[in-house]
């Protein structure tokens, strides 16, 4: 079977060939084209500049919490569309992929509707706590939660699905609480589906550029991250966009070598490969 498939793999239907090359280097140049107009011999001096590294290090601290709390309420929603039955639970679902969709700036404007000084919540958390949200440095992490979190849902409802449940019974047959059978059967079988959604919940958000420049601005320091630093420098210093670019396509780069380690690892154990 897994030779048969190799060989299906192998001999293709030619005329699938040449499309096939065709979107591989539509996909790939621009990349390659970043890569070779890189400024090389002045990298080191445009990654170590001041800005550079309170954009890198405001988008890594702002991603890594937008990713916990993503993680803390994604996998029981995920797991709460996986498993519960409860009215509305198709609604729902559609809701939490909407923003895989939605345009990051129209993102961003809902955010200021329902957060901002006179949104629908904004306004009283203002009146009554004198808090204000937007264009802080909590507006980007609540802006990359808002575009990320359906990348950890879909990806932890996937693995719950498929699943094995029959593991689940046996506990609860043996006198399992519920809690008990999430904590020491469930949680185990889906933690690999965990971490690759933690990882592309953390990448996505690292890159968000839309929702944030809308709902938290582009101040160095409070709000500028990474992508914003690319888009100002683009206008005043196009060396420094590509160098700040270069920074983004590695850790693009770095997260799908992640992933694919653990793709591959899991068809390997499903006799796939």
């Amino acid at each position: 079977m897994t030779r048969a498939r190799r060989e299906a793999r192998v001999r293709a239907p030619w005329p699938l060939a040449v499309p096939a090359a065709l979107a591989t280097v539509f996909l790939l140049f621009p990349l390659l084209a970043l890569i070779i107009r890189a400024p090389w011999e002045s990298l080191p001096d445009l990654l170590t500049d001041p800005s550079t590294r309170h954009a890198l290090w405001l988008s890594v601290r702002t991603a890594t919490i937008a990713t916990a709390i993503c993680m803390v309420f994604g996998v029981p929603l995920a797991w709460a569309l996986s498993r519960a039955s409860f009215p509305g639970r198709d609604l729902i679902h559609a809701l939490v992929t909407i923003p895989l969709v939605l345009p990051p700036v129209v993102g961003g404007v809902s955010l200021l509707l329902v957060l901002g000084r006179r949104g629908i919540v904004g306004r009283h958390l203002d009146n009554w706590f004198g808090l204000t949200i937007p264009f802080t440095t909590d507006a980007v992490i609540l802006a990359q939660i808002f575009v990320a979190m359906p990348f950890l849902v879909l990806s932890v409802e996937g693995a719950l699905s498929a699943a094995d449940q029959r593991f689940e019974e046996a506990a609860a047959t043996l006198g399992a609480s519920r809690v008990t059978t999430f904590r020491r059967v469930t949680l185990p079988m889906i933690l690999p589906a965990i971490g690759a959604g933690a990882v592309l919940c953390w990448a996505r958000a690292l890159g968000e550029f839309g929702a944030t420049i809308t709902f938290a601005g582009n101040f160095p320091k409070t709000t500028q991250t990474m992508p914003l630093a690319v888009y100002l420098a683009m206008e005043v210093d196009p060396e420094k966009a590509i160098a700040l670019s270069l920074v983004l396509l590695s850790v693009s780069i770095v997260v799908l070598v992640a992933l694919r380690g653990r793709w591959w690892n899991s068809r390997q154990a499903q006799g796939i490969v």
